[in-house]
């Protein structure tokens, strides 16, 4: 098989942005939840350490809020609501893990794309003043699918490939991401494209997940973005 795209997962697995996403919550909890600030504020928000586990353990982003952050489901919703906002005016700095700008580089003759939760306009801020723009040639974001549709559903991989490709069809890629629901996101975009398109799930461990534990597991695991390099060898000629 013949490799046509690498779509990627943003937060967790090209940028660290486990300290923005941090401020970002609290932001967000003094104004919709303020009974979980100060002395009340979630552990897991009181260290990056604390945040990596939970964020890990958690389903999606609606389990992280209310089981993890003590949200009821409505605050859930509301604050859901605001991220994206609060994104594009955080100006906690984001980079990207050492190694990935060298391994896009390296596989800069298959296009890129990203399915993520975070803002695309956010995302492309980052990978523009990261020098890594040009590569990437779809970028699908929290704001450009209906809450309904967020990942594991796969709307936003259908949309990347339409941005992508003329047609889906015969076409090998690699969904890469630090979540479980990554995996389950890459097998939902396989059912939904058909049988002539082959997704490969490739889970990440260097910012804090255990895919051994996961219940779904993906087809590879890397420990460092440099791997992937090796790993898609097989997959360029």
């Amino acid at each position: 098989m013949k490799l046509d795209a690498i779509l990627w997962d943003y937060d967790g697995t090209l940028v660290n942005s486990v300290p923005k996403n941090i401020d970002i919550t609290k932001h967000i909890l003094s104004i919709v939840a303020p009974h979980l600030t100060g002395d009340n504020l979630p552990e897991c928000l009181q260290s990056e350490a604390a945040y990596h586990q939970v964020n890990h353990a958690a389903k999606n982003w609606q389990d992280l809020y209310v089981r993890y952050y003590g949200m009821t489901e409505s605050e859930m919703l509301i604050a859901g609501s605001l991220w994206a906002e609060h994104q594009l005016t955080n100006t906690t700095p984001v980079q990207l893990f050492t190694g990935i700008d060298c391994t896009i580089r390296d596989l800069s003759l298959i296009p890129h794309g990203i399915c993520s939760q975070n803002a695309s306009q956010n995302i492309l801020n980052v990978l523009t003043d990261a020098h890594v723009d040009p590569y990437f040639k779809a970028i699908i974001g929290y704001d450009d699918v209906a809450s309904s549709g967020q990942k594991p559903s796969p709307e936003s991989g259908l949309l990347c490939f339409n941005q992508l490709f003329d047609s889906p069809e015969n076409k090998t890629i690699m969904y890469i991401g630090d979540h479980e629901a990554d995996v389950l996101f890459a097998k939902n975009m396989n059912a939904a494209l058909g049988d002539n398109t082959t997704v490969i799930s490739v889970a990440v461990t260097y910012s804090g997940a255990l895919p051994k534990h996961w219940a779904t597991q993906p087809d590879f695991i890397i420990h460092t973005p440099t791997e992937l390099t090796t790993l898609c060898v097989p997959y360029l000629s």
